[in-house]
């Protein structure tokens, strides 16, 4: 089912809006705002919703389906289904109480007002050098990488070269590779598509080469190899596991730098604080399948409707859909050559077109 973005007035004068984002009869985050969408530039103070009073009085002036909800860090990014003001996001701080504990505040902001904001000297995770991390090096490895700001050792790994530890067992981890070797393993493609697959199963992973991706079509580095062959086997690779992450570093001394600043970046990320109000309406979302309302509606025309259908059957079966969104969707598909309209009018029928083809 998918979530709704749900914008009512209230009676408070200093907190004149409640904004909610509720699925499937849960409210997954809820705020009192002083303003029901931000203006440009700016940010809105909000207070979290703690509960509801059944009896307050309010007025719906809003509902849209939510395309996209997601945490990243401090923060609650929502993407709204519609063409304009679509994209959001609310900070969650906790700030120091001078007389001890914290104090929670939260902003509303745009996606205009984010790109506004003078950006900070500092990443989103911040990469710094930090003294606890703790790397693992494969024993097997020969010639290893160096992480001269973690505290490193070696023993075997269950899987991978390289490991970021955390609470005592790997979760980051990276799997080495440089081009003569991943050419070898591209004689017994089972067996690296297994290794692969034990590679995925973990939090965060990566497989790193030391080689550029043009390097497999080089017919001068890839000896009797045939370049095709080779860059379609590089092209599945990213399609079967898509949970491992496939970097092209071009050599040694990058292929070091790009693991030393991803560790760095995995450890600063589980260092953040996890701010419950944040991690848990994100937890409870269920991502729709097959895409936003356009995708939905389009999808429907192509594949679900009869042929020969009204625009009132498509207006019955998504009535969240404003007639103007419905129209734009079917004009396109005409325009496509997908669509061919019979009448004029109301009784307009829309026959799928002689060119059609599965999409």
């Amino acid at each position: 089912m998918t979530a709704t973005w749900l914008v009512q007035r209230t009676g408070n004068a200093r907190f004149p809006f409640r904004v909610a984002i509720e699925q499937d009869g849960r409210v997954l985050f809820a705020v009192r705002a002083k303003a029901a969408w931000p203006g440009a530039g700016t940010q809105v103070f909000c207070l979290r919703e703690r509960d509801l009073d059944a009896a307050e009085l309010l007025e719906e002036i809003e509902r849209v389906p939510v395309a996209h909800l997601t945490r990243l860090g401090r923060k609650l990014s929502v993407t709204l289904d519609r063409a304009q003001r679509k994209r959001c996001e609310f900070l969650i701080l906790e700030k120091p109480r001078r007389d001890g504990g914290t104090y929670e505040q939260v902003f509303f902001r745009t996606e205009a007002a984010v790109r506004a904001h003078k950006t900070s000297k500092y990443a989103e995770l911040s990469a710094r050098a930090a003294a606890d991390m703790r790397i693992v090096i494969d024993s097997a490895e020969r010639y290893p990488w160096s992480f001269p700001d973690a505290e490193a050792s070696r023993r075997k790994l269950p899987v991978g070269d390289y490991a970021l530890i955390h609470d005592e067992r790997p979760f980051a981890i990276v799997e080495r590779k440089t081009l003569d070797n991943l050419l070898g393993d591209f004689s017994q493609l089972k067996g690296l598509h297994q290794q692969l697959a034990e590679l995925a199963a973990w939090p965060h992973a990566a497989l790193v080469i030391e080689a550029q991706y043009a390097d497999f079509g080089n017919p001068a580095k890839i000896g009797q190899w045939p370049a095709a062959h080779l860059l379609r086997v590089m092209g599945e690779l990213p399609a079967l596991f898509p949970n491992v992450q496939c970097i092209f570093a071009g050599n040694r001394k990058l292929a070091n730098v790009w693991a030393q600043r991803w560790f760095a970046a995995v450890h600063a990320a589980l260092r953040q604080p996890r701010l419950p109000q944040v991690a848990e309406a994100a937890a409870r979302y269920d991502a729709p399948s097959g895409g936003g309302l356009d995708a939905r509606i389009r999808h429907a025309i192509l594949h679900e409707l009869p042929d020969g259908f009204e625009i009132a059957l498509l207006r019955k079966r998504f009535p969240d859909a404003k007639p103007e969104r419905i129209k734009r969707i079917v004009d396109q598909l005409r325009n496509e050559g997908r669509l061919r309209a019979e009448g004029k009018g109301r009784g307009t029928r829309w026959w799928r077109g002689a060119d059609f083809s599965a999409s």
